[in-house]
């Protein structure tokens, strides 16, 4: 489970910060994750709270945003939605859709420090 790993290393960019700041204390870490990213939202949310049990984090919040699938369609010549995995196609034309654009982030978006 390579989520245990992930919220590891997200506490640890947290504490980097937090000492950079002083020692603030982290109230909240914000994600956004893609749905191509390989990570499962209910799984890091379950081993976030394992981590964070005992430790200055544990009344810290995980917040995730979910980043949904996009692609640039070139017939359009702009990004659109992906609503199917299985078929790429442009939303508005069915073009094939040439680029994925969204969807693969895992990205520490902010923290929220007091």
């Amino acid at each position: 489970m390579h989520e245990l790993s992930i919220a590891l290393s997200i506490l640890a960019l947290a504490e980097d910060e937090s000492k950079r700041r002083g020692g603030a204390r982290v109230e909240a870490i914000y994600l956004k994750i893609g749905v191509l990213s390989g990570v499962a939202k209910a799984a890091l949310l379950s081993v976030f709270q394992l981590a964070t049990e005992r430790s200055e984090y544990e009344t810290c919040r995980l917040v995730i945003e979910d980043i949904p699938i996009s692609g640039y369609c070139s017939k359009c010549q702009s990004e659109k939605p992906i609503h199917s995995l299985q078929c790429l196609q442009c939303t508005n034309c069915g073009n094939a859709i040439s680029e994925v654009l969204h969807g693969r982030e895992l990205e520490l978006s902010a923290l929220e420090l007091v």
